[in-house]
């Protein structure tokens, strides 16, 4: 007699459940005797212990802040590391009280950005043995990304503007710097760069122009290097603008000289009669008068 599959969860009604339709469990696999180790562990290499001081936004004596590698859907993701290779449960008592210091600065630091209502602090801790919280920071008015779900509402809405994703670090930075440590997360430059051309652009020059997807909190937390192709598509898109189409063949206007030998000629006996017939001290505004020629 087949298993009856379990029901689906009250939780897929809430207003804060980001999908929707029809919905199964999916079949739960059978628990292994040994767990597989986290990135840190036994012979695992550490990505946080190796990370530099410059992949931050800013940096203390024994507390590390970080933040994904583009924007997300959320206004700040966060994270906040311990220097030193602990997790949670390995922290002695300074560190431990220092962790609960950095958690409300950090929080608070957040939440003083534009269109912040609150800040998600949450531990998972099974994809690194290296301690991490996240810092997720809800959107004001936004009451359908309140509570359990908003890692997963992080994967599914459009991303912020870098320019307000930068200025939103270094403002974090800044705060964090109050208190000591260095901060360094740069507000956006502003670009003076005069534009090439004066008309707009074209839709299908602008689809041309590949757009980047972002690593949310879900993807992240699997740690995925960032593509050659997609550093190589940053860097040209940082690069002088394409020089314009070459002008095409095809028949001269109206008004457009005409450089033909018998062209010139008549132009300069019409140039000559007109300097005879019209006087230098003749005022222009006399009816009937020739109009001075323009250099």
């Amino acid at each position: 007699m087949p298993d009856t599959p379990p029901s689906v969860p009250d939780f897929t009604q809430w207003p804060s459940f980001p999908f929707e339709g029809d919905l199964r469990v999916k079949q739960l696999d059978e628990p292994v005797p040994f767990e597989p180790p986290r990135r840190g562990e036994a012979d695992r290499e550490c990505t946080a212990c190796n990370a530099p001081d410059e992949a931050y936004i800013w940096v203390g004596e024994r507390w590390r802040v970080r933040a994904m590698d583009r924007p997300t859907g959320l206004p700040m993701v966060l994270i906040l590391e311990s220097r030193s290779h602990l997790d949670l449960g390995d922290l002695p008592n300074l560190l431990a009280a220092e962790l609960g210091v950095m958690t409300v600065r950090l929080e608070r630091a957040v939440r003083s950005l534009d269109g912040v209502a609150r800040v998600h602090v949450n531990r998972w801790g099974d994809g690194s043995a290296h301690l991490h919280l996240w810092f997720l920071a809800r959107p004001y008015g936004r009451l359908q990304l309140r509570g359990t779900f908003l890692s997963l509402w992080d994967s599914i809405l459009p991303p912020i503007s870098e320019d307000r994703w930068r200025e939103n670090l270094a403002m974090v930075a800044a705060w964090l710097a109050e208190f000591g440590g260095r901060p360094l997360a740069e507000p956006p430059r502003i670009q003076w760069q005069a534009p090439s051309s004066l008309s707009p652009t074209s839709p299908a020059s602008a689809a041309e122009e590949p757009e980047e997807e972002s690593v949310s909190v879900i993807e992240a937390a699997d740690e995925i290097p960032e593509s050659d192709a997609a550093a190589d598509l940053s860097d040209a898109s940082a690069g002088p603008s394409e020089p314009g189409p070459a002008p095409q063949a095809g028949p001269a206007p109206d008004n457009a000289p005409d450089n033909s030998p018998s062209s010139a000629a008549s132009s300069a006996a019409s140039s000559e009669e007109a300097d005879e017939a019209e006087p230098e001290n003749t005022p222009k505004d006399r009816p009937g008068a020739a109009p001075t020629p323009q250099s």
